[in-house]
């Protein structure tokens, strides 16, 4: 069988390549540039010591080695998404977007479709269940990243290996220790993958620019401060809002008049929720429904985290819904609503919250 191996230079890809070797494949090591380095400028996003790290890996293990750019593609797909949906006042997640449209959309229609299967460090697993392949979650819950995979395809799903998935974020650092792998001790990459060491506000105002606005106060209608522009703020948010008498949250934002809502206390209601509607809901392997619009139990997240909330899908012509068990807190339109089944085993898919 052959194997592209997508490698970053991180210790989680690195160990793949070993298991992979271990298993008695050689696989064809890619590195994907997609940092902003010769776009707008920019030129912090050293991609040097990751290639020099592959490179090392490749050589280790004699592997084949190719650098391959989807700069291009990188900006268009997943930065101008990020910034388009940024303007609208939305939280993007440009990591799925690079998961669905880079790593397993264009470089599977450049490279991968060469190869039998693609192998990733991410943690997650495939599971063969009624003679299909569905997205697993990972064996660490910590680490667990279907979450970032949730919008990719049965296609995709098919075609993709995880080796690391059934394994420990501790057991990875202690193969790459015991390999003397060059990314053991190396820290997991935190943050927006593209910005690399660019500050975030900084790389929004780069596009966006600043326009002053009132902070408001949502129970009372109290403005109790000014903002640069609603764009810097998330739903949720805490930190960063510059008020005294806190804490504060940002609960609402208004983008027509450029005003940001937040609420005061250590747990104010109005940052909760219990009904999250979503547009655009894909299914990865299939539409668990069939003939009947029941609603269905299951589990989901909405943002990055280990825990799982219970809750019901239901549908309505394109719009999904989902009932939760529980109170969530900062329920951010433009990020994505991702469900598992009820045993919190399967990843179904995902929409977007609207």
């Amino acid at each position: 069988m052959e194997i592209a191996a997508l490698v970053s230079g991180g210790v989680d890809s690195s160990v793949v390549v070993y298991l992979l070797k271990e298993a008695g494949y050689t696989p064809h090591i890619f590195y994907i540039q997609i940092g902003m380095e010769g776009k707008d400028g920019y030129v912090d996003c050293p991609a040097e010591e990751d290639i020099e790290i592959t490179s090392f890996i490749a050589k280790k293990y004699g592997c084949p080695f190719d650098i391959v750019s989807l700069q291009d593609e990188y900006w268009e797909r997943v930065v101008g998404y990020t910034i388009k949906a940024v303007r609208r006042g939305l939280t993007p997640n440009p990591d799925m977007m690079c998961n669905k449209y880079i790593k397993f959309g264009c470089f599977e229609e450049r490279w991968g479709h060469h190869f039998d299967k693609t192998a990733t460090g991410h943690y997650a697993t495939t599971i063969e269940k009624d003679g299909k392949v569905w997205l697993g979650t990972a064996k660490d819950p910590v680490k667990d990243q279907t979450d970032f995979l949730a919008q990719i395809t049965k296609l995709q799903v098919d075609k993709l290996m995880f080796p690391i998935g059934k394994m420990m974020k501790g057991e990875v650092r202690e193969i790459a220790a015991r390999e003397k792998l060059p990314s053991a001790l190396r820290k997991d990459s935190q943050g927006i993958c593209f910005l690399g060491k660019i500050n975030y506000n900084d790389f929004i105002e780069r596009y966006l620019g600043r326009r002053d606005g009132k902070i408001v106060e949502w129970e009372t209608g109290k403005v109790v401060g000014t903002h640069h522009g609603y764009w810097f703020h998330t739903i949720g948010q805490r930190k960063g809002l510059g008020l005294s008498g806190g804490p504060w949250f940002v609960i609402k934002k208004d983008v027509e008049e450029n005003i940001v809502y937040v609420s005061n206390g250590y747990d104010p209601e109005t940052q909760y929720g219990k009904t999250i509607l979503m547009q655009g809901f894909d299914f990865i392997t299939e539409d668990i429904w069939g003939e009947f619009d029941d609603a269905k139990e299951i589990t989901f997240k909405i943002r990055h985290t280990p825990e799982f909330t219970a809750g019901l899908l239901s549908r309505k012509g394109d719009l999904y819904r989902i009932d939760s068990a529980a109170k969530i807190q900062g329920i951010a339109p433009g990020q994505f609503g991702v469900v598992y089944d009820k045993d919190k085993r399967i990843c179904l898919g995902s929409g977007m919250i609207i």
